[in-house]
């Protein structure tokens, strides 16, 4: 009997239960994914991103338009490794009450349940402008405005990629395809061994360039760390507010 045969009779899920990762298998992840609003949201802006590409030009500069997007894919995994090195995993920004609820959101909230969907995405008014800026820039460098759009709108599609590939690392599935199955494992080890190595998603170079790569938990001490990303102790009760947060709205969602 199949998973959604066994659970028609049941009750209707609740939000949570619905973006629960642990609760799906991969079937399931593909109808919840492309409902979901902010992979609809990407796509639709990617629609008209291209459609603005082509108003702007990007059809008369074709060799450039193809430029803009391949430098767009290679340099998304160093843009992420950054971001999710020094920003998500940083200090900074919860020992600010401004930036508190930001970082909470965007990754304190995914360490504590990395099984939920809901919080795996990043807010659209944090990852909209970030894609925007980043992709725009290479874009704007190689060819104006036009190529801009095409370097935005390969930014969006790609994060779709990014963010399928990081559900299944959090999905109750274990994957056949050898690729997948590294990546969710050296994934898992991120969120489960030690938070301070394997920051990549789909790609790990740069953790192999910057010496943040592990390919056997053996390799690194388990981390007391993994899941409150040094939150904790002496800076939870100097720096209140993401604990304050968390008693206030345990739940909240985007």
């Amino acid at each position: 009997m199949s998973q959604d045969t066994a659970t028609s009779t049941r009750p209707k899920p609740d939000r949570g239960d619905r973006y629960d990762l642990g609760r799906m298998d991969l079937r399931r992840l593909v109808r919840v994914y492309f409902s979901y609003p902010a992979v609809l949201a990407y796509l639709a802006l990617s629609l008209a991103g291209g459609i603005g590409a082509v108003r702007f030009g990007a059809l008369d500069r074709p060799v450039q338009s193809v430029i803009a997007a391949i430098a767009t894919i290679l340099a998304y995994p160093m843009i992420w490794y950054g971001l999710h090195r020094w920003f998500l995993h940083g200090r900074l920004l919860y020992r600010s009450p401004l930036t508190a609820a930001l970082w909470k959101r965007v990754h304190y909230d995914h360490h504590q349940q990395p099984q939920r969907m809901d919080v795996l995405f990043g807010s659209l008014t944090n990852t909209l402008p970030t894609i925007s800026i980043a992709a725009g820039a290479i874009g704007w460098l190689i060819g104006g405005p036009g190529v801009a759009l095409v370097a935005v709108t390969t930014g969006l599609l790609f994060t779709c990629v990014y963010e399928f590939c990081h559900c299944i690392q959090h999905l109750n599935y274990a994957p056949k395809n050898p690729w997948l199955k590294t990546i969710k494992r050296l994934h898992m080890a991120h969120h489960f061994h030690n938070e301070k190595g394997n920051f990549g998603i789909i790609s790990f170079w740069p953790d192999r360039l910057f010496g943040t790569y592990y390919a056997d938990a053996r390799e690194r001490p388990r981390s007391p760390t993994v899941f409150n990303l040094g939150y904790d102790g002496e800076d939870a009760i100097r720096y209140p507010w993401v604990a304050e947060l968390s008693r206030e709205r345990p739940d909240s969602q985007p």
